[in-house]
């Protein structure tokens, strides 16, 4: 467009006029652009301008004298030639073009910096040019000041911008705020500047490198529009689809804020919800509905990743009901449900889709979309992942589609059979009728037909269902005869009824029939009010009853999933009549087994026996999940029941079925029913192809293994653990355990992972048995596992099934306990996975779940005191205790990327990263200290942690707050304090050193707090161990420099301590002798905290009346009378004044407070850790299986404590300072970088070189020459052409333009080579060149020392002077001096005898400068 734009004028010299609604006023007329600002407008925007005058016609008719805008002598400028004045002649105002404001902004958010940085050059011109007469940037004589202060603020913006530092540019967006004051008109509710230049800074802040400021514009931007009446205006809706949009599709603006809780709506979200509803209600009902079918169609034209596209789906649900989506705005929902959001996690797609879902319930007219429309869109609601039968969501609709019955556009004429019932009932039945209509052609298809039709219809029929359901509720007149469920299915009825007796029935008509059954029993179990309402679903098992053959694997899979499902409902209903279960499990059961035993007499088998082999093998599958699940049916007395058993324990596991032969010819097979006859052409093809096939052996290989879990189920008590034994039944399978489970580790190896599931079942109940025998097996066993797991990703359904099973095999209680006791290569291995598993659990969320859910549930059940790990699975728990120890400290810090979705997880789910820690702390509160196996295992698990703590102090002596290492500790000790009461003191006794060593270590201040408490309640509870704390202040001041703190805030609560000791005088002597000492210290906080002590130790002395402190008194008593009343309003009384007001010095009770919210939530939260530690009270009772012990008192913690703010005294002033910044609305000073553009001359010799032009354009007139053609390094080489450019030099001499390609030369320089002329000059020309310099009266001046070099400070340069620098190593050679007029030298005050070549050579590049403007000024 710029480039169409800047050849016309170049071409017609023809006025840019442009849209009238991109104009900032209406006033003026536009008029062509001069010469001279095309010239720059070109440059702005980075185009060429084709010449069409001379350079010297256009440098005459340019030119003009020196004046303020030039530099030179004061003269008022006669002419600018950029912006004339206005008066007779060819030139006409630019500024009255809008084609000029258009490029001009195009140029203030383009990609190219050099682009944004000429730009901002021209807007400067523009408002100084306008400053000086009328023109379009103002619109009275009164608003001027209003005018310059808008377009300084404006610039300022901009140019900050470039910075990319959200710490220079957050003081400068208050100023935003400032410029929507002076924009829009409190009188006449309108724009005053156009809404376009708020546009740019917004476009630039979102398009911005830095992903912080990103945030900032998007937030400041949503704020702003959400909290003012902005007047609407053009274009503005297409910066929200655009730019706005684009910046949104970034995952990371979706962070939570600090102190936000998780599970909480980021704030962005909230933000973007307001800000929609408050802009909506701008628009007209016509500008809404455009704006939201933008929107809506943005949000599929483009890649989005699963966050942004939850939140922005979100926004659209919270929009108030309106009339704004039609059949457009329907089929973009749908869009994104099906293609935007196609490969987006599931838990955040089934969220975003239930928020799509009320949006269209919100804000589709329905008198503008039609049923099937709305139907077409429902479909594509997965019912897994959101739209299921029974949920509020789903009752909503049915209230919507109740309340909008018969508004809907019509799509159908209603007959007169129909002219009674609603439109969604009308609907529905034709639609039936349409979906099992089938034409002639398509009766001998042998393809299976789509399941899209068929999800479609069975859930239309079950949502007219219940809508007609729930108008009988409200319905007044109870008589009026509502349309049950079986007038919707009478069709598909007719259908199925006939299937069993009518051999020409299409193919696809009862493909279709039974699909649509298989999908109504799927997605909601039919309801029935009694057992009358069931009478016509005999018929449905008819078409099972007889022994049947099947080649077509798609269709036999169909079957066997309605037969589950059939006589699921039957047994749910109650179903008795008709034929029974028992003669259909019959004729299965003795049709499939004869099948499998048939011995084919051909050498080469055919496609059709083997198919029916698999089919067979399927159905007994299904036959064996029945018997299983249903006992109540009594189906083990059955005689085909047994021969079941026999033949699946004599049966060859996996047997692989030998691939039918190529040229067998295709064939029609028997497919349903003993007479029903379909043509298979195509199966052959498919199913003898190398990847087909072998699909197909892996389900009858999984399908051996379902069957032979049934039978090991069935006799795991009776199967031997040696092969010695004998069993009296005749089982092969069960009686030789160890062929059975050698033929499992050949399934793993063979099946693919979605497969392997039953033969891990089978596993579980052989290693048991097996494990002492067979232990290589076992371990071979265990590592085949592993491998098929860890080959698996966890976004993979069938990972957590297969993991499940995987761990119920490992950590089976017998296994675990017979490894145990053996302590052979088998509890290696066991201990093994358990590290391979917490490496796992810490890239895979919710593995350690698992694992842990699963030991917790084994060995809590337990309450003997049993010494025998067998009889007793508590052990289990002492052997394995590093899984528990883990346990205790689990948690992993999170990547930023992978914290955004955990967010959004937490929004959407009741999923936790805390339920590891969670169900070992419920652990641990059941274990009683009574019983001897508890006992034993908490003191051993305790020893455990302290040596873990002890670990990490040595190998991180220091670490940061927050830290991966902060955290563990701090878990550390909160379970350290939750097993405190189940200590005895012989325990105690050994252990307190370590507790007492540990406060000796720097230590953040929730981990000090925790170890504090423990001291505190261990004296507490047993003052005997006074003693060896007096111990801790006994050591000299170096060890005790960055401890002695936290011995000194255990005796802040010398009260709680001294409750159980009889004799407290003698002990609170020995307290005040060891505090007074601390309180003069020379460290002003050790002084505090032993203060705060000597104040609660002394007012005990005064309760209790001890005379023999009497010489003390007027000493302690001066001391806390000087610290409590302190003059000044400094540091000190301040922090006094904090100190004592710090939770845990003024409120925390270490009794009355010890309590799991405390411990867990309470103090993580005053101690200021990250909110991802914080566990709440309610997660306790709504995480895992594992109760609280009923005796349990230690809830909540006290209201005194919850209502407390974190502040932690010693960092206050910092904290205070912080929040005082946040708080101002605008900075009083913000950073402004020089812009000398005004000692310009800029429109002269706007047609030379472009290097010579950028010397004049935006320089002074300077006469100073930069050699640096000695220096080779192109960071050096980089910073002196910044300096060169930013203090006007008129050229800088390299070695080699080489240099200013290079990546290092142009981070330094930042692209300050665009606008400073570079001459190379190799330094073997230098003798030539400065020579020639010397001639043209130059003065050579060399950057050296020298025997003879001048100081700098008494140096005064020449107007024309030429710096030479020399190399960083060498400097300046012999030959050279000798041809210097003068050398100057830095004076140095430090050792080092050099500065950086850059650094001297900007020094005097500076001082250069400053002589200059001394001069100039004195000649003014």
């Amino acid at each position: 467009m710029l480039s169409s734009i800047l050849s016309s004028c170049s071409r017609h010299g023809a006025a840019l006029t442009g849209d009238p609604g991109l104009v900032l006023s209406t006033e003026g007329t536009s008029g062509p652009l001069t010469r001279p600002a095309l010239q720059l407008l070109a440059a702005c925007v980075g185009l060429p301008v084709p010449a069409q005058d001379s350079p010297t016609h256009v440098a005459n008719n340019c030119r003009r004298e020196h004046g303020p805008w030039g530099g030179g002598v004061s003269q008022p400028p006669a002419e600018d030639a950029l912006f004339p004045a206005a008066g007779p002649g060819p030139a006409v105002e630019p500024r009255l073009s809008a084609g000029f404001w258009r490029a001009l902004q195009s140029g203030l958010v383009g990609g190219d910096g050099l682009g944004r940085k000429r730009a901002r050059y021209l807007l400067r011109r523009a408002v100084d040019a306008s400053e000086r007469q009328p023109s379009l940037f103002w619109w009275s004589a009164e608003e001027n000041e209003k005018l310059v202060q808008f377009w300084e603020n404006f610039i300022l913006i901009m140019e900050t911008l470039e910075g990319n530092q959200i710490h220079v540019i957050k003081p400068v967006l208050p100023k935003l705020n400032r410029l929507y004051e002076l924009s829009v008109s409190g009188k006449k509710g309108c724009w005053l500047f156009h809404p376009s230049w708020h546009m740019c800074i917004y476009k630039r802040m979102f398009e911005s490198e830095n992903k912080t400021i990103t945030k900032e514009g998007v937030i400041h931007f949503l704020e702003l529009y959400e909290a003012k009446c902005i007047p609407d205006s053009p274009g503005f809706s297409e910066f929200i689809i655009g730019p706005l949009m684009d910046a949104l599709s970034e995952s990371s603006l979706y962070s939570r804020s600090p102190g936000q809780l998780i599970g909480a709506c980021p704030p962005i979200g909230i933000k973007l919800q307001k800000f929609l509803v408050a802009y909506l209600t701008l628009l007209s009902e016509e500008e809404k509905s455009s704006f939201l079918l933008k929107f809506i169609q943005k949000m599929t034209s483009r890649h989005w990743c699963a966050v942004p596209i939850l939140f922005l789906s979100m926004a659209l649900a919270y929009i108030p009901a309106c009339k704004a989506l039609g059949m457009e705005g329907l089929h973009a929902l749908r869009d994104v449900l099906q293609c935007t959001m196609i490969t987006h996690q599931i838990l955040l797609r089934g969220a975003a889709q239930c928020y799509l879902l009320q949006t269209a319930m919100n804000l589709v007219d329905v008198e503008k979309v039609s049923l099937p429309e709305i139907s077409s869109f429902l479909v594509s609601l997965r019912p897994e992942e959101s739209l299921r039968r029974g949920t509020i969501l789903w009752m909503e609709l049915c209230s919507w589609l109740c309340t909008n019955d018969g508004h809907f556009r019509k799509s159908i004429e209603s007959d007169l059979e129909h002219q009674e019932r609603s439109s969604l009932s009308t609907y529905v039945l034709t639609l039936v009728e349409d979906y099992l209509k089938t034409p002639p052609s398509e009766r001998e298809s042998c393809f299976m037909p789509d399941w899209f039709e068929a999800k479609l219809v069975a859930t239309m029929i079950l949502l007219a269902a219940d809508v007609e359901e729930l108008k009988n509720k409200h319905s007044e007149k109870i008589n009026i005869k509502w349309i049950e469920l079986k007038a919707f299915l009478y069709p598909l009825l007719d259908v199925l009824l006939k299937l069993g007796t009518n051999v020409y029935i299409p193919t696809l008509k009862a493909d279709k029939s039974l699909q649509l059954l298989l999908k109504l029993l799927q997605t909601c179990s039919l309801k029935c009010s009694n057992p009358q309402d069931v009478e016509n679903f005999p018929f449905l098992m008819l078409i099972f009853f007889s022994s049947f053959e099947v080649s077509d694997l798609d269709r036999c899979n169909l079957y066997l999933a309605l037969v589950s499902e059939l006589v699921n409902l039957s047994l749910n209903i109650g179903w008795k009549k008709g034929p029974s279960i028992w003669n259909f499990i019959f004729s299965l059961t003795n049709a499939s087994i004869h099948t499998l035993q048939e011995a084919s007499n051909e050498q080469e088998p055919k496609l059709r026996e083997q198919i029916q082999k698999v089919v067979s093998m399927a159905s007994l599958t299904v036959v064996c999940e029945i018997i299983d699940q249903k006992p109540e049916l009594q189906l083990e007395s059955m005689q085909p029941v047994e021969t079941l058993k026999r033949f699946i324990s004599s049966a060859q596991l996996n047997q692989v079925l030998k691939k039918p032969s190529s040229v067998e010819e295709k064939s029609r097979y028997v497919c349903y029913g003993l007479e029903h006859m379909v043509s298979f052409c195509s199966l052959f093809e498919e199913s003898t192809s190398c990847q087909g096939w072998g699909k197909i052996v892996a389900c009858y290989i999984h399908d051996q293994w379902v069957c032979l879990h049934f039978l090991l189920k069935k006799y795991q008590n009776h199967i031997p653990r040696s092969e010695d034994e004998t069993l009296e039944l005749d089982l092969p399978a069960v009686q030789r355990p160890r062929r059975t489970f050698q033929s499992a580790l050949e399934a793993l190896t063979v099946l693919p992972s979605e497969q392997v599931l039953p033969v891990f079942h089978c596993m579980k109940i052989l290693i048991p048995k097996l494990l002492v025998s067979s232990e290589t097996l076992c371990i071979e066993a265990f590592d085949l596992g592993w491998k098929i797991i860890s080959s698996l990703s966890n976004t993979q359904l069938i990972f957590w099934s297969n993991l499940k099973a995987f761990v119920q095999v490992v950590f089976h209680t017998e296994v675990l306990a017979v490894a145990a006791s053996s302590k052979g290569q088998a509890y290696a291995k066991i201990r093994e996975m358990i590290s391979r598993l917490i490496e796992m659990s810490t890239t895979r969320t919710g593995v350690f779940n698992i694992v842990l859910g699963y030991c917790c549930q084994s060995w809590v059940l337990s309450t003997s005191d049993d010494t025998h790990i067998s009889e007793n699975p508590f052990l289990n728990a002492g052997e394995y205790s590093e899984l528990l120890m883990e346990a205790c400290i689990f948690g992993t810090v999170f990547r930023r990327d992978q914290r955004y979705k955990n967010t959004s997880f937490a929004l959407c789910t009741n999923r936790d990263e805390h339920y590891v820690r969670i169900c070992v702390i419920k652990f641990l509160c059941l274990l009683d200290e009574s019983n001897n196996s508890h006992k034993i295992f908490v003191e051993d698990l305790v020893t455990k942690l302290l040596d873990k703590d002890e670990l990490i102090s040595k190998t991180r002596t220091r670490y940061y707050a927050n830290s991966l290492q902060h955290r563990v500790k701090n878990r550390l000790w909160q379970t350290l304090l939750v097993l405190l009461p189940k200590l005895d003191q012989n325990f105690l006794t050994e252990t307190l050193d370590k507790i007492l060593q540990a406060g000796f270590e720097n230590n953040q201040a929730s981990v000090k707090y925790l170890i504090e408490w423990i001291i505190i309640l261990i004296l507490h509870t047993y003052p005997q161990f006074l003693s060896k704390f007096w111990g801790c202040f006994c050591y000299d001041e170096e060890k005790l420099k960055t401890s002695i703190c936290t011995f000194l805030s255990v005796l802040s609560h010398f009260d709680i301590i001294l409750q159980n000791t009889s004799e407290k005088r003698p002990v609170l002597k020995k307290a005040l002798i060891v505090v007074l000492q601390w309180c003069f210290n020379h460290n002003f906080s050790v002084r505090l905290y032993a203060l705060i002590a000597l104040k609660k130790i002394w007012g005990m002395c005064k309760t209790l009346h001890v005379e023999e402190f009497e010489a003390l008194t007027p000493v302690i008593e001066s001391s806390l009378h000087q610290v409590e009343n302190m003059h000044g309003t400094g540091n000190a009384k301040r922090n006094w004044q904090r100190i004592q007001e710090h939770f845990f010095f003024a409120t925390f009770h270490p009794l009355k407070d010890y309590s799991l919210e405390t411990i867990f939530y309470t103090l993580p939260r005053l101690s200021e850790l990250v909110e991802d530690e914080w566990i709440s009270l309610c997660k306790f009772t709504r995480f895992t299986s594992i109760p609280l012990p009923s005796t349990y008192q230690w809830y909540h913690s006290r209201a005194e404590l919850l209502d407390l703010k974190p502040s932690d005294w010693s960092q206050q002033d910092k904290g205070s300072n912080s929040v005082e910044m946040d708080n101002q609305t605008e900075w009083t000073d913000v950073q402004k970088k020089i812009i000398p553009w005004k000692n310009s001359i800029p429109d002269l010799d706007l047609e030379l070189v472009f290097q010579d032009r950028a010397a004049k354009l935006g320089k002074s007139n300077s006469r100073l020459i930069v050699v640096a053609s000695l220096i080779d390094k192109p960071t050096n080489l980089g910073g002196l052409c910044r300096t060169s450019e930013i203090f006007g030099a008129s050229a800088l001499v390299v070695g080699s333009l080489r240099y200013i390609h290079d990546k290092q030369f142009q981070q330094l320089s930042v692209s300050a080579e665009q606008w400073l002329p570079l001459l190379e000059v190799k330094p073997s020309q230098l003798v030539d060149y400065l020579q020639q310099k010397k001639l043209e009266g130059y003065t050579i001046i060399g950057v050296e020392q020298t025997a003879k070099s001048s100081d700098l400070t008494e140096y005064c340069f020449p107007e024309k002077s030429l710096l030479l620098l020399g190399n960083e190593h060498e400097g300046i050679p012999v030959n050279l001096i000798q041809l210097l007029d003068v050398c100057v030298e830095i004076p140095q005050q430090g050792i080092i005898r050099s500065l950086n070549v850059h650094v001297s050579g900007a020094l005097l590049i500076w001082e250069y400068t400053r002589q200059q403007m001394i001069k100039q000024k004195q000649l003014k």
